[in-house]
């Protein structure tokens, strides 16, 4: 299959923001790093924020549809314990060094933080709705830190994991999710 236009741009993008930083893309370092002119970039993106915008929506539904093709089924057809386990699983692979740039930027960017609040938002339970009381509510917020915890930490200098040690963390925690239904439950403990 030919890569697109658009997916040569954004691999270029990547390339930038590899090497030189969130701060070096510019119509300029994408188009040296992609072989397109500045003109060429401007028919796809009409300004450098929409290209950067653009990026991040480009990796946010490429991890969403990680997620899916670990999950096997459509999302909507799932339950929250569902997705939330392949949301685990997908944590065995650890952050390239631009998406975790990329996440830092758009953490302090609210326009930019939509696209991944738009995919996390599908696959973990709401925050704002965990019963602080309920234990296989904490248990299940425990996993998906944890997850987030794997898939960070060897993108911020942690000791590497071996791979087969990264999966079955990922798979204790995907499995964690469903065993926290074994645990009491609130009215068992009022």
């Amino acid at each position: 299959m030919r890569t697109s236009k658009r997916d040569s741009i954004f691999q270029a993008a990547l390339h930038v923001v590899e090497t030189d930083g969130v701060t070096a893309v510019t119509y300029e370092s994408v188009a040296a790093a992609s072989g397109l002119t500045k003109g060429g970039l401007l028919y796809h993106f009409p300004s450098k924020d929409a290209l950067v915008l653009a990026l991040h929506e480009h990796l946010a539904e490429r991890w969403d549809h990680e997620m899916i093709n670990v999950l096997g089924k459509d999302p909507d057809e799932a339950t929250q314990d569902e997705r939330l386990a392949a949301y685990a699983r997908v944590s065995a692979r650890s952050a390239t060094g631009p998406e975790l740039l990329l996440m830092l930027e758009a953490s302090t960017d609210s326009e930019l933080n939509k696209p991944w609040r738009r995919v996390i938002s599908r696959w973990i339970p709401d925050p704002a709705e965990i019963d602080p009381t309920d234990p296989r509510a904490l248990q299940k917020m425990v996993a998906y830190l944890a997850a987030d915890g794997l898939w960070l930490s060897e993108s911020v200098g942690a000791a590497p994991l071996p791979p087969e040690l990264r999966a079955a963390l990922a798979e204790h925690l995907a499995r964690s999710v469903a065993d926290a239904d074994e645990l009491p439950s609130n009215e068992a403990n009022q």
